[in-house]
Parts: C-alpha cells; sequence; structure tokens
C-alpha cells in the first residue's frame, strides 16, 4: 500500500506540471504521458516505472524548461527510482 501511496503523490506533481502555465507545452504534455504509463495497471510495476524515468529524464534535459520545473522533475525521478 506504501507504493500505491507514493505513486499518488507523484502523480499529484505531474499533475502540477502538468497545468503550470510557466512550463512550455512540450514539458506539460510529457507530464501527462508520464502520469499516463504510471497508470496502466496492466503493465508489470518496475516497466511503468522506468517508462515514466524515462521520459522525465528526456524532459529534464530539453533546454527550454524553468528551473523550477526541472527540479520537481529531478524530485519526481529520484522518488520513482525508490518505488521499483
Amino acid at each position: 500500500m506504501e507504493i500505491e501511496a507514493k505513486l499518488k503523490q507523484i502523480m499529484d506533481v505531474l499533475d502540477q506540471i502538468a497545468e503550470d502555465s510557466s512550463v512550455p507545452r512540450n514539458i506539460r504534455r510529457g507530464a501527462v504521458d508520464a502520469k499516463a504509463r504510471l497508470t496502466k495497471k496492466d503493465e508489470a510495476l518496475d516497466l511503468r516505472v522506468t517508462s515514466a524515468i524515462m521520459i522525465m529524464d528526456d524532459l529534464a534535459n530539453d533546454p527550454n524548461i524553468p528551473l523550477h520545473g526541472r527540479t520537481l522533475i529531478w524530485n519526481i525521478i529520484s522518488q520513482l527510482e525508490t518505488v521499483r
């Protein structure tokens, strides 16, 4: 149950990024994609987490992302790595 709570917390932050108008549209779209990957219950948890980490890593390396957005993404990646 602890894993589900952690995933919900991560998804809440992804929603926060997706709704932040100061973040470029492609970053917001990536946050929505990462959340969609995490919610796919028909895939194994480790596969969902790895897919979300890959998406978030690509977003963190985008040169157009504001500093606060990059910090949130790094925090999400750190939290996802503890879920595996």
